[in-house]
């Protein structure tokens, strides 16, 4: 196996263009794993931790910049404001030492369906930043998972940055495993609530081959809520709300739950994170 440490972002780019089967390494939480696990042995990887510009995030317009190399534990303590549905999932990542480590563009390089980075930027709408010798690439998130642990990169592509919309509105994120920490989800669910779109938006994670969101819940959701008078949530609309958030998942059987409970999961979770979303955002109003 070649270990390639490319000094600059061109040199990686350059690199990558010669070497596709390369597996790109940042924090290396994912790919070790595999590798010690002997899951999997790249015929090369191609180390980005030396590139400097990668781990700097920016505010761009109503959007934070935040490069492949910034880490959960960053996230957290300078993001957690800005992007609160990413801070929150960041923070049921693994152990500190992880969260050091590891990276939201590593978890969407993986592509897990277990990912806990992804329910929180589809529920914001995040676009994921391409880049190649050929030119940069922008891919909305939505776009970006196509099967299980796939994506939307082409073979020469490097993931260089995530723009994550800045919140306008509460944000919650909700995860299910089988203890409180250091734990893969048996499945995970986030909500951001947009007051000046008037859009709820929806992320799933663990309950489908790929990461997903829930279209129909979202629209019922963003034409049954009090806008303007700031009501309280009707406990009908909570209620259907988490049966199209569950009916929009495809749950398996396996060793870490079975797929009936996963859809009672996710009911129940959507429903009460949608009930938190709410409830902050009737007491900001």
């Amino acid at each position: 196996m070649d270990f390639l440490r490319p000094p600059t972002w061109p040199d990686a780019l350059a690199l990558k263009a010669e070497r596709p089967e390369a597996t790109p390494i940042q924090g290396g939480t994912d790919v070790m794993v595999e590798i010690n696990l002997d899951k999997g042995r790249p015929a090369a990887l191609l180390d980005l931790t030396p590139i400097p510009e990668l781990r700097e995030w920016s505010r761009e317009g109503g959007e934070i910049r935040v490069g492949a190399g910034v880490t959960y534990s960053r996230l957290i303590a300078e993001l957690g404001t800005d992007l609160p549905g990413l801070a929150q999932a960041s923070r049921t990542v693994g152990s500190p030492q992880i969260r050091n480590r590891g990276t939201v563009a590593g978890n969407l390089g993986a592509a897990s369906p277990a990912g806990d980075s992804h329910p929180p930027l589809l529920a914001c709408g995040a676009v994921v930043e391409a880049e190649s010798v050929r030119g940069t690439r922008l891919i909305p998130i939505r776009e970006f998972y196509t099967g299980v642990k796939r994506h939307a990169l082409a073979p020469d592509e490097l993931i260089r940055a995530v723009r994550v919309p800045v919140a306008t509105g509460p944000q919650y994120f909700s995860k299910i495993g089988t203890r409180n920490a250091m734990v893969i989800a048996v499945c995970s669910f986030a909500v951001a609530v947009d007051p000046g779109e008037r859009r709820v938006g929806t992320g799933i994670g663990s309950a489908a081959p790929t990461p997903r969101h829930a279209p129909q819940a979202e629209d019922f959701a963003s034409g049954r809520l009090d806008w303007d008078g700031h009501g309280p949530l009707d406990p009908g609309v909570a209620r259907r709300f988490g049966e199209l958030v569950a009916a929009s998942a495809a749950p398996i059987d396996d060793v870490r739950g079975r797929a009936a409970y996963r859809t009672h999961a996710l009911a129940v979770m959507a429903r009460r994170a949608l009930g938190w979303a709410w409830d902050d955002f009737r007491g900001s109003a």
